[in-house]
């Protein structure tokens, strides 16, 4: 049973003193992450985070993030000032991750790119706080955030209703992520 959730926030390293010391005084029941920017060496251990829950949810075919060439080399593709992609990290296992990306094609919009998050962490609310953190990052650089999602990831489909995305009833634009059947954008 988990008695409480503790968090790291990469860039909110003021608040580590306390943490941590709340940390100490908990002797089981802990959940201790942390949300840092993507570092290369977390390549292959977040393609793997990415493809263990497409699989979980049928998403292991063309048209999605499955597919993606670039899925193994995210340090490499999040390197410029308008884009990010964080992790999650918890006892040195990366256990989530979520990207801000540009929209090609649509000026001032970004995208929330690769959202996923291991079952055994959903619903400790580390998926808020990785949106929020990529959120505040896509303010500084866009006006509005679009996104790709299935139906049945019925969970992930409330928790971004939840966080003010309004579901439209066509992509926005076309993407390679033709397998993709609900869309969602929100001004930032």
């Amino acid at each position: 049973m988990i008695n409480e959730l503790y968090l790291l926030n990469g860039s909110e390293v003021t608040h580590l003193d306390m943490i941590l010391d709340r940390f100490k005084q908990v002797d089981n029941g802990v959940i201790f992450m942390l949300i840092r920017e993507i570092q290369e060496k977390d390549n292959k251990e977040v393609e793997s985070l990415i493809r263990t829950c497409l699989i979980e949810f049928g998403g292991d075919k063309p048209g999605c993030a499955w597919s993606d060439p670039d899925l193994g080399r995210f340090y490499q593709v999040y390197q410029n000032e308008k884009s990010k992609y964080w992790v999650v990290e918890e006892n040195n296992k990366i256990v989530a991750g979520c990207g801000i990306g540009s929209l090609n094609g649509i000026q001032n919009t970004c995208e929330l790119q690769k959202m996923y998050s291991l079952k055994e962490i959903r619903g400790t609310g580390i998926a808020s706080e990785l949106m929020k953190t990529s959120l505040d990052f896509a303010k500084e650089h866009y006006e509005k955030c679009y996104l790709e999602t299935f139906s049945n990831m019925v969970a992930a489909n409330k928790f971004y209703k939840k966080h003010g995305f309004i579901q439209l009833g066509k992509p926005l634009i076309v993407t390679e992520h033709y397998a993709c059947d609900v869309w969602y954008v929100k001004a930032l």
